[in-house]
């Protein structure tokens, strides 16, 4: 079975992203994703990327779950965050590049870009703070 994820959005591009916005979905060939409010989600989203924290990267790193791979983002505080969060430091992050438009993957993308995952990515992802992350059957 199939899910579609709505992750957090905790913010969005930050300045320094540098993106092809020409066409649809956005290229982004570097993400700045600057944190305006973070309710401690592991996987967030700034469309059309997701962000998982290094944690989850470890986790994902030590199984066989298909359609993905790691990249660099470059996570900060917007002074929004700063100031409401005082002392808060923001763990480190990975970006969630989902290379595959493939049912047949454990991590995909729908004609929308939106984030599906199979039985077993979603398993993965549920030992995981993903309280804020909207989760629908999808067949």
């Amino acid at each position: 079975m199939l899910h579609l994820l709505e992750p957090e959005v905790a913010g969005g591009w930050g300045p320094g992203t540098e993106a092809d916005v020409s066409v649809h979905p956005p290229v982004v060939s570097h993400l700045v994703y600057e944190v305006e409010g973070w309710l401690g989600d592991d996987l967030l989203e700034a469309f059309p990327c997701f962000v998982i924290t290094e944690r989850l990267a470890d986790a994902l790193r030590s199984t066989e779950l298909t359609g993905w791979k790691l990249g660099p983002v470059e996570v900060r505080p917007s002074t929004q965050f700063e100031e409401l969060n005082a002392g808060i430091a923001l763990p480190k992050f990975q970006r969630l590049h989902v290379s595959a438009s493939d049912a047949a993957c454990d991590f995909n993308l729908d004609g929308e870009h939106r984030l599906l995952v199979s039985d077993a990515a979603l398993t993965l992802l549920r030992r995981f703070n993903v309280a804020h992350c909207n989760i629908e059957a999808v067949g």
